[in-house]
């Protein structure tokens, strides 16, 4: 009982006032203690600095002020020399700045690919640099003084005024067996380019050692399709210019293979003979819009190549889009008497028994099974 009254006493007691300056002191206490800290350095800064200076920046190695050239789907394109180099006959370089900060997608998998892939008509990554402060990114290649579209334009350009543009012998057949040797590469090396059009097949011009030498570039949509997790279409549900899109994309393949990329090189081989894009349309809406079905460009591949029956493409009615395409166009009866070959002999000449029409029919075959890989196409 003495035991139970003591604590009732000790547990009436009012609080001490020296227990509040107590708290107090001892809340004051870290706070002092943080005022003197320094703040933690994660890396040892004499060494930080050290690694600064010892990176090249972009900006010290190439002076590229004022001499864009042009841009990509995902960024602008500078000539270049070195600083250090003295020699005004050396090589040019073509410095490309990713737009954005930080490593985008496209940006790695362009990086990525380039760093393993070595063939004389695939563009050649010589260096990548990385500036920490704005975080941007430039990518150093061989400069490469035409592309195709730039060529293309200009013969259309010179017909339109009457003028005579000689052009080498076979010059056609070079270029075309040269991207089908760099598609076969990739091909072979399980990689889907995925954005073939004039603009992206550079030619190296005649200051260039390579004279003449045709490269592939632009892989920022490129992508290994060797047992992929997903399907293609989950991280990329549109790809390919509109005007080079294979058909089976139009009409939503979430599933697609190497044909794509054969049906983009009929087109340009189609365009290196007709000096103007063969499925031509005027797109009013985004080309990265997140729908890949467009009623427009149908309509222009099925006026040049006519509508594909179900015996000429089994796979057609299992295709997402096929509802959309026959409520559009019903069963297409009001394009029975357009084909490739009329298309081709009354409008630009070309006989449907030569070997250039046999090739270029075959690369633009609607069923996607139809086509030749690019190992068959260099034999044809």
């Amino acid at each position: 009982a003495v035991r139970m009254n003591s604590q009732r006493q000790q547990q009436a007691k009012p609080a001490v006032p020296a227990s509040s300056s107590s708290s107090c002191s001892s809340s004051q206490q870290p706070q002092q203690q943080q005022a003197g800290k320094q703040p933690r350095a994660w890396m040892d800064a004499d060494f930080r600095r050290q690694l600064s200076a010892q990176r090249e920046r972009v900006e010290d190695a190439f002076e590229f002020e004022g001499r864009k050239v042009g841009r990509g789907s995902y960024g602008q394109v500078f000539k270049t020399k070195p600083r250090s180099c003295a020699d005004a006959s050396a090589g040019d370089y073509a410095l490309k700045q990713i737009e954005g900060s930080g490593l985008s997608m496209s940006a790695c998998r362009e990086i990525a690919l380039l760093r393993e892939l070595k063939h004389p008509n695939v563009i050649s990554l010589k260096q990548v640099y990385l500036a920490h402060e704005t975080r941007q990114i430039w990518l150093l290649f061989d400069y490469a003084e035409h592309d195709l579209w730039r060529m293309i334009n200009f013969h259309a350009s010179a017909k339109k005024c009457n003028s005579q543009v000689s052009l080498p012998p076979n010059f056609t057949k070079s270029i075309m067996h040269q991207i089908l040797c760099g598609i076969h590469y990739l091909h072979s090396n399980w990689v889907l380019h995925r954005d073939l059009k004039p603009a992206n097949i550079l030619v190296m011009g005649a200051t260039s050692p390579e004279r003449g030498r045709v490269k592939i570039a632009d892989l920022g949509l490129a992508r290994l399709f060797h047992q992929p997790l997903t399907p293609l279409t989950e991280i990329d549900p549109v790809v390919v210019t509109f005007w080079y899109r294979a058909p089976e994309l139009l009409l939503g393949a979430r599933h697609y293979t190497k044909a794509i990329d054969l049906w983009a090189i009929g087109c340009i081989m189609a365009e290196l003979i007709t000096d103007k894009p063969l499925f031509y349309c005027k797109q009013e809406e985004d080309i990265k819009t997140s729908s890949p079905y467009n009623r427009d460009q149908l309509e222009r591949i099925f006026s040049v190549m006519g509508f594909p029956s179900q015996q000429d493409w089994r796979d057609l009615p299992h295709l997402p889009k096929y509802g959309d395409l026959v409520r559009n166009f019903g069963t297409g009866q009001q394009y029975a008497r357009f084909s490739l070959g009329r298309h081709m002999s009354r409008s630009f000449g070309m006989s449907e028994t030569s070997s250039e029409f046999r090739l270029l029919s075959r690369l633009l075959a609607m069923d996607p099974l139809r086509r030749p890989s690019a190992r068959e196409a260099l034999e044809d």
